[in-house]
């Protein structure tokens, strides 16, 4: 049976949304325990699950078990209730996020799966990168001392994940999809992983996009140093979401 890691809304609170996080490469269920834990104190059902297991030699049945899982998984959060709260989003990162962004665009996503909305972050560029050994690896990934540390305490991290190559064929699905919700795309300037020109192409290619850089942040953009502001992001995102995309926040005069 496949576990997860739930978070959800503090007690006499009502739920706001459905959040399901999809990790990366070599990460586990507990490397966004401070995100799953920060989004579900803003009252947002957050379960976490494993990350997509992908045969290349095999992509579209890949896809096809990815999309009954991550169905069965919002499915499943809504034990005890009438149906999955919506909106149900979608967070990806690194090839988390390119399998999330490949599946959308096929046709046959399971209904109870298919998002309201995604956040894709980290979604890396193309070929193999040679990132070397484990304190290397920390350094593409983050410069937040406690994500380090979690990171390296956590025995089920595949160390050197990095440097495994996501499938062309993958990659090229998910800069060409179609999403058809909204999407939020979020990468660090400081990411060497990242391939900016393709995230703008895909972001202007989209009708629904906003492409949200983030100033100094690593590969794992989602619990570096700016995971208090990267949260943030989401949060401001989702309340659009639930607002019909209308920003519920503007501004009208600012001295910065």
């Amino acid at each position: 049976m496949t576990e997860y890691n739930d978070y959800y809304a503090p007690e006499g609170l009502r739920t706001r949304g459905t959040v399901v996080v999809v990790p990366g490469r070599g990460e586990t269920r507990a490397t966004y325990t401070r995100l799953g834990k920060r989004l579900a104190a803003d009252a947002y059902r957050v379960r976490v699950v494993d990350a997509p297991d992908l045969d290349e030699g095999d992509l579209a049945g890949s896809l096809t078990r990815f999309g009954e899982q991550l169905a069965a998984a919002a499915q499943d959060s809504a034990a005890g209730q009438d149906g999955v709260v919506r909106p149900l989003v979608l967070v990806g990162s690194d090839r988390g996020a390119v399998a999330v962004a490949a599946l959308l665009g096929r046709d046959g996503v399971p209904s109870a799966g298919r998002p309201d909305a995604v956040v894709l972050a980290g979604i890396p560029g193309g070929g193999a990168s040679a990132v070397g050994g484990w304190e290397d690896e920390l350094d593409v990934r983050t410069a937040c001392p406690a994500h380090r540390g979690a990171l390296t305490e956590d025995t089920g991290i595949r160390r050197g994940a990095l440097d495994e190559a996501v499938p062309e064929a993958l990659l090229a699905a998910a800069y060409d999809s179609v999403l058809g919700v909204p999407a939020l795309l979020l990468v660090g300037d400081a990411d060497p992983l990242a391939d900016r020109e393709a995230l703008v192409r895909t972001a202007k290619s989209l009708p629904r996009a906003r492409l949200s850089v983030v100033r100094d942040a690593h590969h794992d953009v989602l619990n570096d140093m700016q995971h208090r502001s990267v949260a943030a992001e989401v949060v401001t995102f989702l309340e659009t979401l639930r607002n019909e995309l209308v920003p519920v926040v503007t501004v009208d005069s600012s001295a910065w």
